[in-house]
């Protein structure tokens, strides 16, 4: 169409009864004198926009898988993260149940032999202070931790207190071959002296060479003057093998200590002494002995032959 007034006149025009129209019909409500030309214009163009409709639907339908897709791959990180928080959880809660087993041996030792102790995590292992088999612990000075304090476990012997810093000290370790701890044989008084031989058994020297010492025979800690170093009572180990006797004036032992020092964690250091000394009651209870299986053989006697049974008639 050209632009003549004309068209300008009738674009007006048309422009006027479009208003007029929007006018009537909002005023008219539901009753609209257009609403059957809307209805009819519905009827007509429907179909066409539901065409138009499922047309697109797929792109939206795949866009929103895209986006549901992410926010299920996020939720399923979160998820991921989830389990291995709880995993490690888990993991710490087995670390944590351990070491309430092992605080609990401790607890059960400084109560048979009535040792005040400071409990203590080895935070460290390895060479310090000039000395190759120590172990560093998160307890010092501001502890009540003391040089030459006596160190334990729920198993036994551990080692004595020889550096102390506020809030960390160092303890040789009894396997450490500077290490000397006086012991004592259980249910005797063979005494002798334990020495570190590293990861092998320790040396005991007994004073009386022609002790009577046999295999399986324990060894608890005699005992120093004033309780410094070594508390008394503390177990020390199981003998593993004796030296023969070849008339010297000591004997010579090699026990298995009760404590695995590769695998230290939670220890007790004795900070106040017993009152007295408690002998052997901190020993662990010796296992019962296995009674060996009795074979009771029975004999029935065999029928005899029929001409022996005749000849006997």
């Amino acid at each position: 169409m050209r632009d003549t007034r004309e068209s300008r006149l009738l674009l007006v025009l048309l422009i006027a009864i479009a208003f007029a129209l929007i006018t009537v019909d909002i005023r008219g409500g539901e009753d609209s004198p257009v609403d059957g030309a809307r209805q009819a214009a519905a009827t007509v163009f429907g179909p066409i926009e539901n065409g138009v409709s499922g047309a697109v639907d797929p792109i939206g339908n795949a866009v929103t898988a895209v986006r549901e897709s992410g926010e299920r791959h996020d939720r399923l990180a979160e998820l991921e993260r989830q389990n291995a928080a709880l995993k490690a959880e888990l993991g710490s809660d087995d670390r944590n149940r351990s070491r309430l087993t092992q605080l609990d041996k401790m607890l059960r030792i400084a109560g048979g032999g009535q040792y005040g102790i400071k409990g203590a995590q080895v935070i460290a292992i390895g060479a310090a202070q000039g000395f190759s088999w120590t172990i560093t612990i998160d307890a010092g000075a501001d502890d009540g931790i003391e040089r030459d304090m006596t160190v334990l476990n729920g198993d036994g012997l551990v080692g004595r207190v020889t550096t102390v810093g506020p809030d960390t000290a160092t303890v040789l370790l009894a396997t450490d071959p500077d290490f000397t701890v006086g012991t004592r044989m259980e249910a005797g008084d063979e005494l002798g002296f334990a020495s570190g031989q590293g990861d092998r058994p320790l040396r005991v020297e007994l004073l009386n060479g022609k002790a009577e010492v046999k295999k399986g025979d324990r060894l608890v800690t005699f005992g120093s003057q004033a309780d410094k170093p070594f508390v008394p009572g503390v177990p020390v180990g199981i003998v593993s093998r004796v030296d023969p006797s070849g008339g010297d004036l000591t004997r010579t032992l090699y026990v298995t200590p009760y404590v695995g020092f590769s695998k230290l964690d939670i220890v007790g250091v004795v900070v106040r002494t017993p009152e007295k000394d408690p002998r052997d009651t901190v020993l662990p209870r010796k296992p019962e002995p296995t009674p060996a299986p009795t074979v009771t053989v029975t004999v029935t006697p065999s029928a005899p032959a029929d001409g022996q049974y005749q000849q006997e008639q």
